[in-house]
């Protein structure tokens, strides 16, 4: 698919918006996603390019919180085969699907990355309450294993609000702190996406432009939206981001 320089600069914007959204609140898919719809990419190779352009900044963010994965080399270890199969997983199920079913489910999917948005607040005080007093001892366990997993599948699907998932599964299963959970959420993501990028590469449907312009700018959001963290609120930005999902999803129910 073809897209003129105006529209690859629309997605450079959107994903400059998306990463410093994420940065600062957390939601940016539910910008850069209905943007590639926007310019013409049908739903279903919209969400296999949204996938594509996330990888560096899942890498981005697992990389920087390298520390916080010290100890946790076993875990990680234990994690990766379920995290890439149910990526993988995901991804399969995301293309026998099809553009028609995928293209019917997807304001059920909006409104559950939304409400997963507005509800994050909520489910890491949860998280902060179940973790606080536990002892870190590195294992993953079958619990573990199992969260990773169905993570993972939700993620190779869709993908947004898949660290929420994962934050609040593995806050119910691991004995640990909840920067380390955090860390290991991040990593787990980021290994999740990166294996149903690779499935959707190899099989094709990704707009490989678009996915190339957007990885650049929602790392160059990133950057931006982390030395803005002090300055924006939160909250206000969580909710602007809410209240823009709900829009998207009435709108899609709408055609």
């Amino acid at each position: 698919m073809s897209l003129s320089a105006l529209d690859l600069a629309a997605l450079g914007l959107a994903a400059v918006a998306g990463g410093a959204v994420n940065a600062l609140a957390g939601g940016g898919t539910l910008i850069t996603f209905p943007a590639l719809i926007a310019v013409g990419v049908p739903s279903l190779n919209a969400n296999t390019t949204n996938t594509v352009a996330l990888v560096p900044g899942y890498l981005g963010g697992t990389l920087g919180q390298r520390r916080d994965l010290s100890g946790q080399r076993r875990r990680v270890w234990v994690m990766l085969v379920p995290a890439v199969a149910g990526g993988l997983l995901g991804g399969a199920l995301l293309l026998l699907s099809g553009e028609k079913l995928f293209g019917q489910l997807v304001p059920w999917l909006i409104l559950l990355a939304t409400a997963l948005l507005a509800a994050e607040p909520w489910l890491k005080k949860t998280a902060v309450r179940r973790l606080r007093a536990a002892e870190a001892d590195g294992r993953a366990g079958v619990a573990g294993v199992l969260a990773a997993f169905a993570g993972a599948v939700y993620g190779g699907y869709f993908g947004a609000g898949l660290g929420i998932i994962l934050l609040s599964l593995f806050s119910l299963v691991l004995p640990d702190s909840l920067n380390r959970v955090n860390a290991l959420k991040q990593a787990i993501s980021f290994f999740a996406n990166a294996a149903a990028a690779v499935l959707f590469a190899s099989v094709g449907g990704v707009v490989w432009s678009a996915a190339a312009v957007m990885a650049v700018g929602a790392l160059v959001g990133g950057s931006l939206g982390g030395r803005f963290a002090t300055r924006v609120h939160a909250g206000t930005l969580r909710a602007v981001v809410i209240a823009l999902g709900v829009v998207i999803a009435v709108v899609y129910f709408v055609k």
